[in-house]
């Protein structure tokens, strides 16, 4: 197994490449933080559920997510990694972008947790801007 230097571009990634191909399932690694992104990608109707379970020959936890798609067209259309392991991308509730006016959205890591932006900028706070989904 390879190590991967950025987990969370790792999820994302296989979550585009499943929708570009049409798959109706994909698995990821498991750790929090990717849990609480497969949450908000559900709240905001881009995937149908996921769960997190054991996976049997290695013993270790996985994500098993399902894309939402809407005759065969899938509703992620892309993605964006803002900040990274090598380069940090902090915002404060202001600065918080707008994914296609409003059609996409941000995910941050704040103090609170993992949140959508529409949600730090109700709560008035500011943090780690993760990516950007539409």
């Amino acid at each position: 197994m390879a190590v991967v230097s950025d987990p969370i571009s790792d999820f994302l990634t296989r979550m585009k490449n499943a929708t570009r191909a049409e798959l109706e399932e994909f698995t990821a690694p498991h750790s929090k933080i990717k849990e609480q992104i497969a949450r908000i990608l559900k709240e905001e109707g881009f995937l149908w559920s996921y769960e997190v379970k054991q996976c049997e020959e290695s013993g270790f936890k996985v994500i098993s997510a399902k894309p939402r798609y809407t005759d065969r067209t899938p509703a992620l259309t892309d993605l964006k990694r803002v900040s990274r392991p090598g380069l940090r991308h902090y915002v404060g509730c202001q600065e918080i972008p707008k994914v296609l006016g409003g059609m996409g959205v941000a995910i941050l890591s704040t103090p609170q947790g993992v949140m959508a932006g529409h949600t730090a900028r109700k709560k008035n706070i500011g943090g780690e801007l993760l990516a950007l989904v539409w």
